[in-house]
């Protein structure tokens, strides 16, 4: 019984995030599945600008790191083939929102975390209309 306390006791709240996400993607259609990568990549970057005001560096680093990764999930989902000129522009978005985030990451102020949770937040709108 240790051994589960254990687990849980490094950061609870990590772990009840990656049971969660694994609880909403397990059964998710494809679209379904996007969604989350938006909502998980917008809330890794508002994660990062409240980390970046309250100097806490760790974490910082460390949604950063999510963020790029689901970016990079983001536009290796990409169908060329039957996405075309969308998806082309998706990629292109997708990485320069990455060149953003790893800019700012540099520095200490928190906006372009934001700006880039924005950004990620409209496509994602834009992404749930498609389902509409």
């Amino acid at each position: 019984m240790t051994r589960y306390a254990s687990t849980l006791a490094g950061n609870p709240a990590a772990t009840y995030r990656r049971i969660d996400i694994a609880g909403r993607t397990a059964a998710s259609d494809p679209h379904a599945l996007v969604g989350l990568l938006y909502e998980e990549g917008a809330a890794a970057l508002r994660a990062a600008a409240w980390a970046t005001e309250k100097r806490q560096f760790a974490v910082k680093s460390e949604r950063i790191a999510r963020a790029t990764s689901v970016l990079f999930a983001l536009e290796a989902g990409l169908d060329f083939e039957r996405g075309g000129a969308v998806s082309r522009t998706l990629a292109t978005f997708y990485h320069g929102l990455r060149q953003d985030v790893v800019r700012a990451s540099l520095g200490t102020d928190p906006q372009p975390f934001r700006d880039a949770a924005t950004s990620l937040d409209e496509i994602a709108g834009a992404w749930a209309q498609l389902r509409g």
